[in-house]
């Protein structure tokens, strides 16, 4: 493998702004210091621009394998690299769906062959699966999804004795996607009833309803109180929600997505369907109050939850349009543009993408720029304008929810595993970079 220096770079890690010169060699952080002279087979000059950890996204779809016509894992995963992305967490709702280990050692498969990020895969939990949920190796799968009341396929977990079960003896991390089916039933009859087909997309939020959401997340929180379980609930929405929540709290943590912390219902006229997602984008109040719950440590992680869907799909009617948007070449850049609006720091951003997700997930080796740990690593201009038009949008669906957005930041360069995947507009590193992602063995 090549070495690497990166010079006179900005370092933003740990809570702290550094000037300093990062030397990568065989794939790792060999030595940090102010000044480093040493040969190397590439020098990156980085003056004027921020070096930071690559971020760990642990919540996306890349629809390989069975649903390869909206995006596969290289696809998804070069657009991924483009946006900052070093490292992925991908979840289990693929065709077959994920919930046995041979079908999750052919997506890991499909990923050291094609992947240009690090990645994990989520076990799928079912009502019939607990026996291979048990049988999980928590070194190296990142941990147990459950769709507590929404899910494609067969992978609802709605009996109660099942879920018990699970939080009980999980071997390792349990990530749950949180809304209450019933409730989301009784809504949408009621909507349907009103406008029949042509129901607007401004009643997702109601449809979808924080009442749905607080009820399946306060379910997941008793349960993973009375187990002693490590729970992880994914894409909170409502600001009732983040009661749940406490500042440090290493068992019970919560996540943020992008999109969530961007947009709010007042968007659903402009762009309707193209935001249409499960849990619902919900009101200003809620997206402020997740915003203040990101500063003060009560939600622990940022994510995408992307999901592409193709065009036309999105382009139908509320009930037939499916929920999901793409999102991972542009997140970054919208936390950069949070950053200049003051609702983060730069330190912030890279504590909730890298270091806490590395952390949460117990990962080896990932998730910060120190000594002997993998070089996951971008650099970033934040005087540099990233506009997000169509013909520069990666995702093999083609769109992008931000269409005509202009971010006051760039990801100008990608690094994985110390190798060079992405630089100024560019993929150029045409072999796959990922490696399998690897995490404590002792994590329940």
């Amino acid at each position: 493998m090549s070495s690497l220096i990166i010079t006179n770079a900005t370092l933003v890690n740990e809570g702290s702004i550094t000037q300093s010169d990062v030397l990568i060699r065989n794939g790792r952080i060999e030595k940090i210091a102010p000044h480093i002279s040493a040969e190397a087979e590439k020098v990156i000059d980085a003056k004027g621009r921020y070096l930071l950890p690559g971020m760990i996204d642990s919540h996306l779809h890349f629809r390989e394998p069975g649903i390869t016509q909206k995006g596969t894992i290289a696809s998804e995963s070069r657009a991924a690299v483009m946006g900052g992305i070093t490292s992925f967490m991908e979840m289990p709702n693929t065709k077959p769906v994920a919930i046995t280990r041979s079908i999750l050692e052919d997506k890991f498969e499909i990923a050291r062959q094609t992947s240009y990020a690090n990645y994990s895969f989520y076990m799928g939990a079912s009502n019939e699966n607990l026996d291979e949920v048990r049988a999980v190796d928590p070194s190296n799968v990142c941990g147990v999804k459950v769709f507590m009341g929404s899910s494609t396929g067969n992978m609802l977990v709605d009996k109660a004795e099942i879920l018990e079960s699970i939080f009980k003896a999980a071997p390792l991390l349990i990530a749950t996607h949180c809304e209450d089916t019933p409730m989301i039933l009784e809504n949408e009859a009621k909507a349907k009833a009103q406008f029949g087909e042509a129901v607007p997309y401004n009643q997702h939020g109601i449809i979808r309803s924080r009442e749905a959401c607080y009820k399946s997340s306060a379910l997941a929180v008793s349960l993973a109180k009375r187990h002693d379980a490590p729970l992880h609930i994914l894409h909170i929405t409502t600001k009732e929600e983040l009661d749940l929540f406490e500042a440090g709290h290493p068992r019970i943590t919560g996540e943020a997505c992008v999109h969530h912390l961007w947009f709010t219902d007042a968007d659903y006229d402009r762009l309707g369907a193209l935001i249409k997602c499960n849990p619902a984008i919900k009101t200003q109040a809620d997206r402020d109050a997740i915003r203040a719950a990101v500063v003060d440590n009560r939600i622990t992680t940022i994510g995408t939850d992307h999901a592409p869907h193709l065009w036309e799909e999105k382009q139908q009617t509320y009930f037939k349009s499916p929920g999901g948007l793409p999102l991972v070449q542009f997140a970054m850049p919208a936390l950069l543009e949070m950053v200049h609006q003051g609702v983060f720091t730069l330190e912030q951003v890279v504590h909730k993408v890298a270091h806490a997700v590395a952390d949460r997930y117990q990962m080896i080796d990932r998730g910060y720029i120190r000594e002997g740990y993998w070089a996951d690593l971008i650099l970033v201009d934040m005087n540099q304008i990233t506009e997000d038009v169509p013909e520069k949008v990666a995702y093999k669906c083609g769109w992008s929810p931000f269409n005509g957005t202009r971010f006051r930041g760039t990801i100008c360069t990608t690094i994985v595993n110390g190798e060079v995947v992405y630089q100024d507009g560019e993929t150029v590193h045409k072999k796959p970079a990922g490696q399998r992602l690897l995490f404590s063995a002792h994590r329940r």
